[in-house]
């Protein structure tokens, strides 16, 4: 996941440069989901989940991965760089599973 500080009263527009680009994720064997999550201190969390830590890689040698990331956001919107994490699953419940 990347976090991302925005800009005070920049959120909106933060929201919208991402609803209206173009992500490419589905494009990549091993991609699984993708959620774009809203703190309330107006930190967010770009979250994508892959099937393995070698599919997200080679999502992150990809074509579609230069092609996504080419996609600038408005000047200012961002409070600093985004801070990347990665995480690798060690327990997950799914609905109805107990």
């Amino acid at each position: 996941m990347n976090r991302f500080r925005v800009a005070p009263g920049r959120g909106a527009e933060f929201e919208a440069a991402w609803r209206d680009r173009r992500s490419y994720l589905s494009e990549v064997p091993g991609f699984v989901s993708f959620k774009l999550l809203k703190g309330e201190d107006g930190e967010y969390i770009s979250h994508s989940t892959w099937k393995s830590g070698a599919a997200f890689t080679a999502w992150t040698e990809s074509e579609a991965f230069r092609k996504a990331h080419g996609q600038r956001l408005p000047e200012g919107v961002l409070a600093g760089p985004p801070q990347v994490s990665c995480f690798d699953v060690v327990l997950a419940q799914e609905a109805g599973s107990g």
